[in-house]
């Protein structure tokens, strides 16, 4: 055990403590606002889901919703104004009795009065949608091949169950991008309508993402249904009625997936995000589009817009006759709201920040959202739906943070192809020139990402709290900067990406208050893949910390939940090996100098844990110095608080060893 409430002596420890305000729902008649909030349990061991009740007009304070208990999450409110939630709450009969409580279900919580389970499925439910004027309700549930409905299903899982099989016979499966075993359930969308019985209204493949919408009037159910092996890249948007769940129209294009659905007020049309995603010879590209469910047609939103509505959900107005949407999406290390007008005028709302979650009021007036900033969690905030450039209105929630240990400011610096790149720049307090501080250059994951809000994943204030100043770059293949960022990097994660890095590093050393002779290299995921790429191409850095990252591509790509995606950018090894020689570190493993830290989960399917080894073997082999912190039980990211904790003070004691020339401290669990 070594977490205590009361020690706040370092910043990693409060990071991993610290409240995460993650959504919002806004209630159809825009009185009521419910947050989640990610809080640590009293051990300090995980954290569980919590539910606060913000004041839309930011004058009371924010209080725990009636009713609600440790784990409910995903709240939503129904047409009628009643609060939804899923929850592994016990449910008891009339009689008092301990009822089925196997899974998640769907729980209703009045402002007044005892909650009520409204729906339930055999082993639980994963996502679930309402209609805005209707009592109808469309969930994800499995089921077995071979069953048709929830009964017959429950069945076939206790014969499986008694007869200890745990077997899958595979078909025609794609690769799983999600993480996790694939099978032998499989996601299916069910509506139930006005407390009747579920009906299956389809499939949504193995790899089902749960990504569904009801129609306002909840005659009509609309969902994704997964890619196959023979067309990886392809998934389909499937139309069903909602009273039967016979089909009425799939819309799909080959080499593209559509994400985020959402109705128009008047049902006639169907917004989603469409993403073409990296192949051999095209970059990625994503946009809003309409589908027009009367006539099949299918129109891009957003034909001018240089950068993505992603990864956020658009928001669509409530008003039938009405085409305002609203969306974000990065721009130059921002997150802003922005608004579409029916003519396809688009205007950027917010003036700096990042924002996600978004819910419109009733009127279309008045906008609520969250908003990070690269040195702020995400808080509750309010707008106005038509005001450019504007500063929003704070509510008063769960989630805020004192000022974090130093300042926030950024890098410009013209690239070798000549477009300019920006990172930000962390500075540490009492960074000066007669003090000048060490440097930590952390790139970011993705690689379609960008620095541009709070993360709670290598989070740089820690470091900074230990007086490290740290450089965020954003390289080729970050987003905001429009598609001529995802050209100039495409098929080559190893070169232009790491050259920029390399040039925003020169950019920021050249300040007077930033010591260029003790610098270090840090990085997660596709961050840690371009620290690992360092290790083989420069020995500037006095340390690198590679997190989760790839080292030999080849095995990579056969190895991950993402093949069929790697695959597609990178080639056939057997055939097409010019860019794995081109970018794989591994090739070049016998140029490594510098000592490294590898951080890496047991459980990562995206990156699996033999990168790690191979990696490690390799510098054991050439003797340069390395360890080794291993989370066995951890994915791809690290989230167990305690494991949190671990992770920033070894990192940190690493960098304090062999760029401050200090000595070496073994953190006391390890």
């Amino acid at each position: 055990m070594i977490y205590d409430p009361n020690d706040a002596s370092s910043f990693h420890d409060r990071l991993a403590a610290h409240p995460r305000l993650t959504d919002l729902t806004l209630a159809p008649d825009g009185a009521r606002l419910i947050a989640s909030v990610r809080s640590i349990n009293d051990a300090g061991t995980r954290h569980v889901w919590k539910l606060w009740e913000i004041d839309p007009a930011g004058e009371g304070d924010s209080r725990l919703v009636a009713g609600t208990v440790q784990g409910d999450f995903a709240p939503t409110f129904a047409a009628d104004g009643t609060l939804l939630v899923l929850s592994e709450r016990e449910n008891t009969d009339s009689t008092g009795e301990e009822g089925d409580s196997q899974g998640v279900s769907l729980w209703a919580l009045p402002e007044h009065g005892e909650a009520k389970q409204i729906a339930h499925h055999p082993g639980g439910m994963a996502d679930f949608t309402v209609a805005r004027n209707a009592d109808t309700i469309a969930y994800t549930a499995d089921l077995l091949p071979g069953t048709a409905d929830a009964e017959t299903y429950a069945e076939s899982r206790r014969e499986r169950e008694d007869a200890m099989v745990n077997a899958v016979l595979y078909g025609d499966v794609a690769a799983c991008g999600s993480g996790a075993a694939l099978g032998p359930d499989e996601p299916h969308t069910f509506v139930q309508r006005s407390g009747g019985a579920p009906v299956n209204a389809g499939s949504q493949g193995l790899e089902g993402a749960g990504d569904m919408a009801l129609s306002p009037d909840g005659s009509l159910v609309a969902y994704t249904r997964s890619a196959t092996g023979q067309a990886p890249n392809t998934n389909s948007v499937v139309v069903a009625d909602a009273a039967t769940g016979v089909r009425q129209s799939t819309f799909s294009r080959p080499g593209h997936r559509y994400y985020r659905l959402e109705f128009t007020a008047d049902g006639s049309v169907l917004v989603c995000q469409r993403q073409r995603e990296e192949t051999y010879d095209t970059e990625w590209r994503i946009t809003l589009v309409a589908f027009d469910l009367a006539s099949g047609e299918e129109t891009d939103l957003l034909p001018e817009f240089d950068n993505w509505p992603w990864p956020g959900r658009a928001v669509l107005a409530p008003n039938p006759g009405d085409a305002t949407v609203w969306f974000t999406g990065d721009e130059q290390g921002h997150c802003p709201v922005f608004r579409r007008d029916a003519d396809g005028t688009i205007t950027r709302l917010t003036a700096s920040g990042a924002y996600s979650s978004l819910s419109v009021t009733p009127d279309g007036s008045t906008l609520y959202a969250l908003r990070s900033t690269v040195d702020g969690p995400p808080q509750a905030v309010r707008l106005d739906a038509v005001t450019p450039d504007q500063h929003p209105t704070f509510l008063k929630a769960p989630g805020g943070l004192d000022s974090p240990p130093g300042t926030l400011t950024e890098v410009h610096v013209q690239a070798d192809d000549g477009f300019p790149l920006r990172a930000w720049l962390v500075l540490p307090e009492g960074a000066s020139s007669d003090h000048p501080a060490p440097l930590v250059v952390i790139p970011h994951g993705g690689p379609q990402a960008s620095w541009s809000a709070w993360t709670w994943v290598w989070n740089p204030w820690p470091f900074a709290a230990r007086g490290y100043a740290v450089l965020l770059p954003d390289p080729a293949l970050s987003t905001g900067y429009g598609q001529r960022m995802q050209e100039r990097g495409r098929g080559q994660h190893g070169g232009r990406p790491y050259r920029d890095v390399i040039a925003l590093t020169d950019a920021a050393l050249a300040r007077d208050d930033l010591d260029a002779t003790r610098t270090a290299l840090a990085g997660w995921s596709y961050g840690g893949y371009l620290a690992n790429r360092a290790a083989t191409l420069t020995d500037r850095f006095k340390a690198i910390v590679s997190a989760a990252g790839m080292w030999n591509l080849e095995a990579f790509q056969i190895e991950t939940d993402l093949h069929a995606y790697f695959h597609e950018i990178f080639g056939d090894p057997r055939t097409r090996r010019e860019r794995y020689e081109a970018n794989s570190p591994h090739f070049d493993a016998a140029k490594m100098t510098t000592p490294m830290l590898i951080v890496h989960g047991g459980k990562d399917h995206r990156v699996p844990v033999g990168q790690a080894l191979g990696l490690h073997s390799d510098l054991q082999r050439l003797g340069v110095p390395v360890r080794f912190l291993h989370f066995p039980d951890e994915g791809h990211v690290i989230g167990a608080p305690n494991h949190i904790r671990l992770m920033y003070e070894t990192v940190l004691n690493f960098l304090d060893h062999h760029v401050l020339d200090q000595e070496w401290r073994r953190p006391a669990m390890l």
